[in-house]
Parts: C-alpha cells; sequence; structure tokens
C-alpha cells in the first residue's frame, strides 16, 4: 500500500510541482544506472534534494530507493515518521551517540545487500551557504565495502532557494541537476573521499550558476 501512495504522490504532485512550478532542469540523465543497486551521493542544502533526486527515476523503481536520513530528524513523532516513510521511503539512521548498537553502517550494509538503491548526502546535513562541507567517512566505509556497485556523484543547485532551511513554503527559482558518471573508485578512506569531492567540483563548475 505504501509503494502504491508514493506512486500516486510523484504521479500527481512532485512531477507537476517539480515541472511547471520549479522548472528543475536536468543535466546527465543518461548517466544514471537501470540496474540496482547503485549509490547516489549528492550535495545537501535543501529538504527538496532527496525529492528532486526520487523524481529521476521511473515512478516503478521508487519502492527500491532509500534516501538515507536522519533518525532524530524523521523520527521526531509519529506524523512525520509516517510521511517520511510511506511518501519518500526513508532509510532512517541515527547521526548522535554512535556505537556499537547504534552504528548506521550495518543499516546501509543491509540495505544494499537487500538490493535497495541508496540516496545519502555525504555531508550529513543541510548547507545554508550552499558551500561544500567537509563528507563523514560512512560513504568511503561502505565503497570500500562494495567496490563493484556504481556510486553516481549528483550536484544539485538553487534547491536552497526554491526550499531553505527552516521553510515550508516553496518559492519558484530554477534549480538544476547535474548527474556526473558513475564512479567506482578505490584506495584509503581519505582517497575516496578526495574523489568524490573532485567530482562535486567538477559538477558544480559546469553549473549554470558557477559561470
Amino acid at each position: 500500500m505504501s509503494s502504491l501512495l508514493q506512486i500516486i504522490f510523484f504521479a500527481l504532485l512532485v512531477r507537476p510541482l517539480l515541472a511547471f512550478f520549479i522548472g528543475v532542469r536536468v543535466r546527465g540523465l543518461k548517466e544514471l544506472p537501470r540496474q540496482h543497486p547503485f549509490i547516489i551521493v549528492a550535495n545537501h542544502t535543501s529538504h527538496l534534494d532527496a525529492v528532486a533526486l526520487l523524481n529521476l527515476f521511473p515512478l516503478k523503481d521508487l519502492a527500491r530507493i532509500r534516501p538515507v536520513a536522519a533518525a532524530d530528524y524523521f523520527h521526531r513523532n509519529a506524523m512525520v515518521a509516517w510521511f517520511s516513510h510511506c511518501f519518500f521511503n526513508i532509510l532512517p539512521i541515527e547521526r548522535q551517540h554512535i556505537s556499537r548498537e547504534h552504528n548506521p553502517l550495518p543499516v546501509l550494509r543491509e540495505a544494499l545487500m537487500r538490493g535497495e538503491s541508496l540516496i545519502i548526502f555525504p555531508e550529513g546535513t543541510r548547507s545554508v551557504s550552499g558551500d561544500l562541507g567537509a563528507f563523514h567517512s560512512g560513504i568511503a566505509h561502505m565503497i570500500q565495502e562494495f567496490p563493484q556497485i556504481p556510486v553516481i556523484p549528483v550536484f544539485m543547485s538553487n534547491m536552497g532557494r526554491a526550499l531553505p532551511k527552516g521553510e515550508f513554503i516553496l518559492l519558484p527559482f530554477i534549480c538544476e541537476v547535474n548527474i556526473g558518471t558513475p564512479v567506482f573508485v578505490q584506495g584509503s578512506k581519505e582517497d575516496i573521499l578526495n574523489a568524490l569531492r573532485d567530482a562535486f567540483l567538477k559538477l558544480r563548475g559546469e553549473s549554470s550558476w558557477s559561470r
């Protein structure tokens, strides 16, 4: 039932809203993989980010794509938790008081082993300025453990202006989604994080708003 509700929600509300009210422009759509699992890594400036990324895929695929989200925020009450799971199929993880019992990595690992694809924001939180923050090492651990899974870098522009942090009303700013070539990164955690950051900076340089 939740998968059907998600498809209806995206088909009737999200897609028309992003296409006609905001006017999201997408570059590099052909780079998205057709097979699961995969990992999308993207910059993060707005709650609109995960919505725009999910909207890139066929409706039938939505149930297999899990935006990784902070449990302390999206499970803060029963209504928010229900809405987030039902319409966005989030994969909640702990980002506070990390311990052996509350480690997000096994949750991510199990999802990939089930054949689910992940959307990960390696900065861990939304940027107010739009600048790239430091990347958390968790994404590097996952890439080291699953080197065969394609990692697709995505840089999004203007999402933070269309739906700023702390706001709930959409503003009609034209936004852009730049999708990079899938990468298979090897090496140390530092090597992987540097390679991902370089991919983000390259995509940012290709954005219409960087010129």
